[in-house]
């Protein structure tokens, strides 16, 4: 059985449908919450909370930044018995790529989305060539498929690096060390690296101070790595991080030889690359384990995990929705919804109708009740399975700003939801479902045993070695960050093995890599189902007479810094920094700085500022925090 929270059953054939003797299948009763400190809730009460108990502190994270928008993070924290009382995130700002794609010609889809994230651009333009493709009734030749997935491969390529070295690795580099835990850099100086002979650093603090922002050289060469896959992508993409070359049907720019062996020169380096940084990873995250097993619960929470797929097999993709369970099973990593460590389906379908997306308490309206008698304008999708009057096929994009209310409102961002329950996606849940998946899986460098992949490197500078991901047993922050540098060569790898399928097809002249259409004028449907460096990410389109009528976009931030849902369960940020124990080194409640709270939110990637601000009570910290490289800024002189 796939669902258990949603109204739906499947016959013996495998179609869904809705339970019988249902009345009002999708509906659902709000349950109200009650934060202890925060807007709305009554402040004299809070402050005579706080001036009782001065180990009891509202922690505001203001602003903390995340891709395709900013992120406020509000904690209440017991700072004697070192737990997390409150958690509530908060989307800060509004985008409305949805209202302003309304009305225009879907083609103009690939390039305004783009523009939703200025990090991962080049997945949104594929995905909404994805849906316009289903929509058209059109789909590219084998060569564009390679096209699009070598580009997919390199954006992860520059993706991942920049998250476990400028964005990810500053909380683990010697300054925050020092600073928050001195016991652990002491030990760190005395803690020879496991890995030496992978990443050449004889010792843990090595590791530590070479990750030291901007000075470090595990930093600049990042930096340098984010180059490298960058100069693959233009190759064929034109630019980089909004491609020109992306339209319906494949790629508009030409590949010859040339270009295949410019990337394959690239794509070989991260094979020395990813090593490193596997044994990296694996050294830091068994120092902090041996140092505190505690560390282990760090933005833990259920191994709940959604995935879509992505890297289509060039000779079976056809972009139809009906024959979304077979194309998606072909993919190099397979759609799959994991549920407390178990996959539940691999089924596209499957995954599609159990979407939905709750505004109980984010600044919008409800838009049930617009369309037919139960609210949706799409009783079931385009293979007749059910729908949800809250899929993103029937959801509408209605502002509506008010004040902040932990009780009512506090988000910019929806709560999207699997069968009701709140799922995490990463680049980690793609490798999971290659894991689990394994009789689906057609790789050949990339062998899944049901609980681990091994990833077969190839030779480069450094000989061909055979490195495992294990399925953690359990899941945090620092597994998120293990996962993401085993990303690395997971996705290299892929590269590699359709770089060599398209040098196959060009010495067969089989080169082209676009089909033509014409953009039809009846109503149309059409959905991307694809992936960003963080995870999970689709379009839906609705579309007639030529032009957009509705269009939605589900990012993996949308996901993962849900506010609560209808039930009041928290959303996966919510829910990981809740879980997380306070294990910094602190002698006064004034010298708090938050480390294990923002190590928890940083490992799902939500795009940092250069200067994060930490608020406590009245007291504003500021703390420089280079995390990306869109250059850095002494924040102190400006006003927030």
């Amino acid at each position: 059985m796939c669902f258990k929270n949603l109204p739906i059953e499947f016959d013996e054939q495998g179609n869904a449908r809705l339970k019988e003797g249902v009345t009002d299948p999708y509906s659902y009763e709000v349950k109200e919450l009650h934060p202890m400190a925060g807007p709305g809730a009554d402040e004299e009460v809070v402050r005579k909370l706080l001036e009782r108990n001065g180990h009891i502190r509202r922690v505001d994270f203001d602003p903390v930044t995340r891709v395709a928008g900013a992120l406020a993070f509000h904690t209440v924290v017991d700072l004697e018995n070192r737990t997390v009382l409150e958690t509530d995130s908060m989307a800060t700002l509004f985008r409305g790529y949805e209202v302003i794609l309304k009305g225009r010609d879907p083609r103009d889809a690939i390039f305004i989305s783009s523009r939703a994230c200025g990090v991962c651009g080049g997945v949104h333009a594929t995905c909404s060539a994805l849906a316009l493709e289903m929509a058209f009734g059109i789909s590219p030749p084998p060569m564009g498929i390679i096209a699009r997935n070598l580009l997919l491969s390199i954006e992860y390529l520059y993706d991942h690096p920049l998250h476990l070295f400028l964005l990810a690795g500053p909380d683990y580099s010697e300054p925050a060390v020092r600073e928050t835990n001195p016991e652990l850099w002491e030990r760190a100086q005395r803690s020879t690296a496991p890995s030496r002979n992978l990443h050449g650093f004889e010792t843990i603090a090595e590791i530590m101070t070479a990750m030291t922002p901007l000075t470090g050289k595990l930093y600049a060469e990042a930096l340098h790595m984010t180059r490298v896959a960058r100069e693959a992508y233009v190759l064929i993409g034109g630019k980089y991080p909004h491609p020109q070359t992306i339209v319906p049907g494949g790629i508009s720019a030409t590949i010859d030889i040339s270009d295949l062996n410019e990337m394959h020169l690239r794509i070989v380096k991260f094979f020395d690359y990813g090593q490193k940084v596997v044994g990296i990873w694996n050294d830091l995250v068994e120092f902090f384990y041996e140092a505190n097993p505690q560390y282990a619960d760090v933005g833990t929470r259920p191994k709940n995990l959604i995935e879509p797929g992505q890297w289509d097999d060039p000779f079976e993709f056809d972009a139809t929705y009906e024959n979304a369970n077979e194309w998606g099973r072909k993919r190099w990593a397979p759609p799959a919804v994991i549920v407390d460590g178990e996959l539940v389906t691999t089924d596209l379908h499957a995954m599609n109708i159990g979407v939905e997306e709750f505004v109980e308490h984010s600044f919008y309206e409800e838009w049930t009740g617009n369309g037919n008698g139960n609210g949706a304008r799409f009783e079931t999708d385009p293979a007749g399975n059910p729908l949800s009057p809250y899929h993103p096929w029937n959801k509408e994009t209605i502002p509506k700003p008010s004040g902040t209310n932990w009780k009512e409102k506090y988000s910019w961002s929806t709560a999207p939801r699997w069968d009701r329950m709140a799922m995490e996606t990463g680049p980690y849940s793609r490798m999971w479902a290659n894991a689990l998946a394994m009789e689906y899986s057609h790789l050949n460098y990339i062998e899944p045993t049901g609980h681990s992949l091994k990833l077969n490197v190839p030779g480069a500078g450094l000989p061909a070695q055979v490195h495992e991901w294990h399925v953690p047993e359990r899941w945090g922050a620092f597994e998120r960050n293990r996962g993401r540098a085993y990303c690395i060569l997971y996705s290299a790898l892929i590269a590699y093995e359709n770089l060599l399928i398209g040098l196959d097809l060009m010495r067969k002249g089989e080169t082209k890599v676009s089909v033509d259409y014409k953009v039809p004028k009846d109503f149309r449907v059409g959905a991307g189902f694809w992936g960003a460096g963080r995870g999970y990410l689709t379009h839906h389109i609705v579309m007639d007479q030529g032009v957009i009528e509705n269009y939605q976009i589900l990012t993996p931030s949308t996901w993962m810094a849900s506010p609560k849902d209808p039930w009041g369960n928290p959303g996966p940020y919510e829910e990981a920094v809740a879980a997380t124990p306070l294990l910094e080194n602190y002698e006064k409640p004034e010298d708090f700085k938050g480390i294990d709270i923002l190590r928890a939110i940083r490992s799902f990637d939500p795009c940092m500022p250069c200067t994060t601000h930490i608020s406590t009570g009245d007291r504003m910290i500021t703390r420089e925090v280079v995390t990306c490289a869109c250059g850095v800024e002494d924040d102190d002189d400006h006003e927030h």
